[in-house]
């Protein structure tokens, strides 16, 4: 935060504090109390509590009586007044009905004193926070999920947007889920459940001057996702994007810092917005090619380890807590959960001759071992389509390997990170330069890293790599797994997390950052994107250097459809 913001900040606390002193002095000093009598001081709290309108409501403990006393015999004769309606006044203190009055007049004048106080309070907490929402033509985003029947080929979409996209609540089958907070949820669904998440977040302004970062909500996943398989004409699967950007650069909040501070969630990988080519049997649409989105932060669930303007966040998984209290319960059960098994995969495996894939190999090592276990995702009882089948297989692994296959990362991750087993990677373009935001630098407190080329080549053995670990390191490590479960799902966009940052706060934070630099440099007349090799983003990004790594071998580029892998 720069010198302006901690100065404006300071100045809000005293204001506060200063609106604060006047209020209890004016109550405590200034007013006058004085016209209160006796009775009605010791009174003042016990009539507050009814309504003064009402006769009915005044407590009969308090009508004065008449006493007498019978000269001749000594004895008191007691008399009530009158009690009738028309007499109830009488009953009291003539300045009760003021003194009230006058009360409640400086409960009026406290009000508006309160409503500033609260109104700073909000603004301290988010002036670097704030985010503003274009306001879309239903087109791009509303009218998709009314079309849920045509955004899939292969899944019936309309089953997974229910429930704000989270998809049909699971239960607790077999005992392996909780009871509350596990749904069917589709990985390709994250377009509209960060939406529903942004429509709650808490620092929302309808004044873009004050916004740290604007959100285009344009479900650019889900549109796409209709024209990838079949015959389908470039122009048509460009149409959205083009006309987005189109409607993006004629907003006066565009033109601010030409799209710099805008972002928007694209809920698939990053090839599937790459097309280069205006050739109609090519993959994706050019997206993220366009000279408007090459300035905006797109959000995906895979990133380009060679480009600048996408940013990798977790593919949303099957657990959306809505409060504190149930992940604890989670991350306590899977933490004395037993596991026998020391590796598993699940996964279908890829065709023999693809020398860049590795999952042949890692399949008939795990057959062999005496501690794996396959969970095959290829035939029609597809299990790995089946939460039951996943969740149950994880929580009972140590390990969990998530090869690449057709790109580099998996919702199978972030699946065992929430099942406590500890996930091993075969390229760093898996999880290490993706998710920088979410995961730890250091790879090593959470994960496991085996060369893709040392399997291909037979040079490794999985399972005599993975019984050399320590015991006590991988407690650690599973202890470390375990911290990151609410770090990588998206709560309930109704939740009620308290203290506790999940994916949505890390993503909005981590554009919150980027677009604070970006802005920095503007107003230092520097443009770092100027000095970057898209090339070697990955590890601008990762290191911040641009020097040899010894990472680069995963990196070098035969083809640039983001499939070569090895």
């Amino acid at each position: 935060m720069n010198h302006t913001t901690v100065t404006r900040c300071r100045n809000n606390f005293w204001v506060i504090v200063f609106t604060l002193f006047l209020f209890w002095y004016f109550l405590l000093y200034a007013y006058d109390w004085s016209y209160l009598g006796a009775e009605s001081i010791k009174s003042v709290n016990h009539f507050v509590s009814f309504d003064s309108s009402d006769p009915d409501q005044i407590p009969k403990s308090n009508v004065h009586k008449d006493i007498s006393v019978n000269e001749t015999t000594g004895s008191k004769n007691v008399r009530n007044k009158k009690t009738d309606e028309n007499s109830v006044v009488e009953l009291y203190d003539e300045n009760w009905f003021e003194d009230m009055e006058k009360i409640k007049i400086l409960e009026e004048d406290l009000v508006p004193l309160m409503k500033q106080a609260e109104a700073n309070k909000h603004e301290l907490l988010c002036y670097d926070r704030y985010i503003y929402i274009h306001d879309l033509p239903r087109r791009f985003n509303q009218d998709l999920i009314e079309q849920c029947d045509s955004l899939s080929k292969w899944d019936d979409m309309c089953y997974y947007m229910v429930n704000m996209g989270l998809g049909p609540e699971l239960g607790n089958l077999q005992r392996v889920f909780m009871t509350t907070g596990w749904y069917d949820t589709n990985q390709f669904s994250l377009d509209y459940i960060f939406h529903n998440k942004m429509k709650q977040y808490e620092c929302l302004t309808n004044d873009s001057s004050k916004a740290a970062a604007v959100f285009v909500p344009y479900y650019a996943g889900l549109d796409i996702a209709r024209y990838l398989w079949g015959n389908n004409t470039a122009s048509k699967r460009d149409a959205d994007a083009l006309a987005l950007a189109d409607w993006l650069r004629n907003k006066p909040e565009w033109k601010v810092m030409n799209g710099r501070d805008h972002f928007l969630v694209a809920g698939r990988m990053t090839w599937d917005f790459r097309r280069g080519v205006d050739n109609d049997g090519a993959w994706g649409n050019k997206l993220m090619l366009l000279p408007e989105f090459k300035n905006a932060s797109i959000l995906t669930i895979e990133s380009s380890p060679w480009n600048k303007n996408d940013f990798a966040i977790p593919y949303p998984t099957i657990f959306h807590p809505s409060d504190d209290d149930s992940i604890t319960t989670w991350q306590n059960r899977m933490r004395r959960q037993r596991r026998r098994i020391l590796f598993t995969f699940a996964g279908a495996p890829r065709p023999r001759h693809d020398e860049s894939n590795i999952r042949g190999e890692i399949i008939d090592q795990c057959n062999a071992a005496r501690r794996c276990r396959f969970l095959e995702c290829r035939n029609e009882d597809n299990k790995c389509k089946k939460p039951l089948h996943v969740m149950k297989t994880f929580q009972s692994s140590v390990f969990c390997l998530q090869p690449p296959g057709d790109s580099y990362t998996r919702r199978s991750t972030f699946d065992s990170i929430l099942a406590g087993c500890i996930p091993v990677f075969f390229t760093p373009g898996s999880a290490y330069v993706q998710y920088i935001w979410h995961l730890p630098r250091d790879f090593t407190k959470y994960s496991v890293l085996i060369s893709g080329f040392d399997v291909k080549y037979k040079r490794v053995s999985i399972e005599e790599f993975l019984n050399r670990i320590p015991k006590r390191k991988i407690i650690e490590m599973r202890e470390e797994v375990l911290r990151l479960i609410p770090k990588v799902t998206y709560a309930h966009p109704r939740s009620d997390l308290s203290g506790t940052e999940d994916a949505f706060d890390l993503a909005i934070k981590g554009v919150i950052t980027r677009v604070e630099t970006l802005r920095r440099e503007i107003r230092e007349g520097k443009d770092s994107s100027l000095e970057l090799d898209e090339e070697n983003s990955w590890k601008y990004f990762l290191f911040g250097t641009q020097e040899p790594h010894i990472w680069d071998i995963f990196f070098r580029r035969a083809k640039r459809d983001g499939k070569q892998r090895h």
